[in-house]
C-alpha cells in the first residue's frame, strides 16, 4: 500500500443476459480468473471482494438474482482507471460485455469513494453507496468516473 491516508472504492454491478452456467455466458465466465488474477498484480491494487470460488458472482444483493457485483479498492482513481481501460484483456471483455450484459435502467453500474487507507469497506457499504449515487446524483458519499470528488482533507 503507499503512503496516501486514502484509497478508492469502486463498486459495480451489471446484470446478466444469461445464468453464468450458460453456454453463452462461457466467454466472460472464462475469463474471470485471469481478469482478476491481472487486477490482483495491478500497480495500486489494494483488494477485491471474492468468496471461496475467487470472485464475487454468487454474491447477491439484490431482488433481481441476474444482478451481479464487483468490488474492489485501489491506491488512487489512476491505477483503478489504468487497469480498467489500459489492461488489453480488461479491455476487451468491456468490448464484449453488451454480449453478457444488459442495461440497467435506472441505476448507475458504478460507484467510488474515498476510504482510509487500509480499511475493507463492507457489502452492505457498497450497496449503500451505489444506491446513494443512484438517488442523488455524484456527491461525495457516492460519485463515478467522470464527476469525481477529491479525498477528505485530513
Amino acid at each position: 500500500m503507499s503512503g496516501t491516508e486514502w484509497n478508492i472504492a469502486e463498486f459495480n454491478i451489471a446484470r446478466l443476459r444469461y445464468p453464468l452456467e450458460y453456454d453463452e455466458m462461457y466467454g466472460f465466465v472464462d475469463q474471470l480468473a485471469p481478469v482478476n488474477k491481472l487486477a490482483d498484480e495491478s500497480p495500486g491494487f489494494v483488494w477485491r471482494h471474492q468468496t471461496d470460488d475467487g470472485d464475487s458472482t454468487s454474491v447477491r444483493l439484490f431482488d433481481d438474482p441476474m444482478i451481479i457485483i464487483n468490488y474492489s479498492v485501489w491506491e488512487s482513481i489512476e491505477s483503478l482507471k489504468d487497469f480498467t481501460y489500459n489492461l488489453q484483456d480488461h479491455k476487451e471483455l468491456l468490448r464484449k460485455r453488451r454480449e453478457w450484459f444488459v442495461p440497467l435502467e435506472g441505476w448507475p453500474i458504478i460507484a467510488l469513494w474515498w476510504v482510509p487507507a487500509g480499511e475493507i469497506p463492507t457489502l452492505e457499504q457498497g450497496k449503500e453507496r451505489l444506491e446513494h449515487l443512484r438517488d442523488n446524483g455524484p456527491t461525495e458519499m457516492a460519485f463515478n468516473l467522470r464527476k469525481r470528488f477529491e479525498p477528505p482533507a485530513a
